[in-house]
């Protein structure tokens, strides 16, 4: 639990009670993922001219020995589509993958108990919202102990997937449908960017922040460097997160150029559903709601602007564009 000396007082995460993961009720399972032969065996789920062009993007970048960086949110878990991602990490064709800290908790519940996401509106009302015991003490204690060996967020996690004593072993019968587990033992980055209160494992006693922000902090560093190597082009993806995977990507390219390594020629795509004009002018008007929408005005228009790049929105539920995406790319190879 984390200590404090200041003037105020602090809620005392002690009186929390716990509950087992494997006896809440879930929303999602195992049955949920979706299949991959079914993708590749049945007509295109969706279809746009900018879909094709950044599937087009993505097959070049990996023939050319370019990065292929990916920002998710985390509804694509709860959407069963980590398949997905877990094929293109261990194919090398997604050779970053970051994400938010409800990704990670929504992941590793379905790697360690087959299910999650829980119904908030029935357990908010009864206080028991967020505070699976599993959930809660495994996480925060692989943060701790990887926070000690100055490690980032997805390497303390995919450690403790991959069967290492971290700080304890810990049994995940479905690591393989995770996404941490997959990118950990591909060795791919798996970054975890985290705002403090904003996950269900910042609620019980197991919580500490320092070692969070520590662990998160290390893996935006990681992050950032694997920016720096868009120097001769690569392809961004954001999908379905619609401030923290901006402000990240944001951040890091504006590292990249600070210290020399610009990025240069870039793909980009943002994911969403919204509708939106993504003109340059309508970027430009504060009176215009587009111009709020940061991450179609940040992904999709000024960080290829300022990196001699293109841009492409692609709105559409990702449960029928990411599909489309992938049976597309595997088509290609």
């Amino acid at each position: 639990m984390m200590e404090y000396k200041g003037k105020y007082q602090i809620v005392d995460l002690g009186e929390v009670k716990t509950y087992s993961l494997f006896t809440r009720p879930s929303e999602v399972s195992l049955e949920n993922l979706i299949d991959l032969k079914r993708i590749l065996n049945n007509p295109l789920m969706y279809d746009s001219k900018e879909l094709r062009i950044v599937a087009d993007a993505i097959i070049d970048a990996r023939k050319n020995g370019k990065p292929v960086i990916v920002f998710s949110g985390a509804h694509a878990v709860k959407n069963g589509l980590s398949p997905i991602y877990n094929d293109l990490i261990n194919r090398k064709i997604i050779t970053t993958f970051a994400s938010n800290g409800a990704f990670t908790i929504h992941d590793f519940e379905l790697a360690i108990s087959g299910k999650t996401s829980e119904n908030v509106p029935h357990a908010l009302e009864k206080g028991l919202f967020g505070f699976a015991e599993e959930t809660n003490k495994y996480i925060n204690n692989a943060l701790i102990h990887g926070n000690k060996l100055k490690l980032g967020y997805g390497e303390s996690i995919g450690r403790l997937m991959a069967g290492e004593a971290f700080p304890e072993k810990v049994n995940f019968p479905h690591k393989e449908i995770s996404v941490q587990y997959n990118a950990f033992v591909n060795d791919v980055p798996f970054c975890a960017h985290c705002a403090i209160g904003d996950d269900i494992y910042h609620t019980t006693k197991y919580f500490d922040g320092e070692a969070i922000g520590g662990c998160s902090g290390r893996d935006f560093l990681i992050f950032a460097n694997e920016v720096t190597k868009l120097t001769d082009g690569g392809v961004c993806l954001l999908i379905g997160s619609a401030v923290i995977g901006v402000e990240a990507y944001l951040k890091a390219f504006s590292i990249a150029a600070n210290i020399g390594k610009t990025p240069n020629k870039i793909i980009t795509a943002d994911f969403d559903l919204r509708e939106a004009n993504i003109s340059d002018a309508q970027m430009s008007k504060k009176d215009q709601p587009t111009y709020y929408f940061r991450d179609i005005k940040s992904i999709v228009v000024r960080i290829p602007n300022a990196f001699n790049g293109r841009g492409y929105y692609i709105k559409g539920d990702q449960n029928l564009t990411l599909p489309t995406l992938y049976k597309l790319i595997m088509e290609k190879i």
